[in-house]
């Protein structure tokens, strides 16, 4: 399984940019999405999650500000994120919790896609 994410990039605080995550390999089915950043100096942190059934769980920080959303036909995972400010400067990552043909559950990462916010 192997998942990979894009449209990370440079923009200005009040901006907006998308990002995209595909999943691909031996997928049965993938229940929980998500999206973590990791900024210089920092641990790791959840910013946006969606189940199967459509239900999102965001952080505090971003709340109002991104919108996660998912195609299970597709299985991907897009982060929508506007208004964007400098503190949300990090790499981001995109993760998922797949079923795998051997019927065991798996958690997988995409590469780190960098988020640079800045006049």
């Amino acid at each position: 399984v192997q998942l990979q994410a894009s449209g990370g990039g440079w923009v200005q605080p009040g901006g907006s940019l998308r990002l995209s995550c595909a999943a691909s390999g031996s997928i049965l089915s993938i229940n929980y999405m998500a999206w973590y950043r990791q900024a210089p100096g920092k641990q790791r942190e959840m910013v946006a999650s969606i189940n199967s059934g459509g239900s999102t769980n965001y952080a505090g920080s971003v709340k109002g500000r991104f919108t996660i959303s998912r195609d299970n036909a597709k299985n991907t995972v897009t982060l929508q994120m506007n208004s964007l400010k400098p503190e949300d400067t990090a790499d981001y990552y995109c993760n998922a919790e797949v079923k795998e043909p051997g019927g065991e559950w798996g958690y997988y990462w995409g590469q780190g896609t960098q988020v640079t916010v800045s006049s």
